[in-house]
């Protein structure tokens, strides 16, 4: 390890939020892990006046993410499913969709290579 590697401190995460035909679409921006996990968490907390639920997470900008992340994915889930909508995962990376398989996320949550594909599946 290079010394610039060494010192390039770790990559904090940011949300963009917009809503594309009705459906809430979440862009995080960089890690998803402990520290940030409440930053991802707020943003999945939308009004329960909002029925059904349907929001799009696309992880195209997650370079990594942890069991907090997975977690709160899970939960955002099952919000969504108790108002008869949906979550669904786009664009992960190979490192982030091979958290998702392992972890057997891909077998709870549908997850699409891109967003267009969630956004219109």
């Amino acid at each position: 390890m290079t010394d610039a590697h060494r010192n390039t401190p770790p990559r904090s995460l940011s949300i963009d939020q917009s809503t594309v035909n009705g459906i809430q679409v979440l862009t995080p921006h960089g890690e998803i892990d402990q520290p940030a996990a409440p930053l991802l968490d707020e943003a999945l907390s939308f009004p329960a006046s909002t029925t059904p639920l349907r929001i799009v997470a696309d992880l195209s900008d997650v370079t990594f993410m942890d069991s907090s992340g997975i977690n709160i994915l899970i939960s955002a889930h099952h919000k969504a499913s108790s108002t008869q909508g949906w979550l669904r995962i786009a664009g992960a990376q190979q490192a982030v969709q091979r958290i998702l398989h392992i972890i057997g996320v891909d077998q709870i949550i549908e997850c699409h290579p891109t967003l267009e594909e969630a956004l219109h599946d």
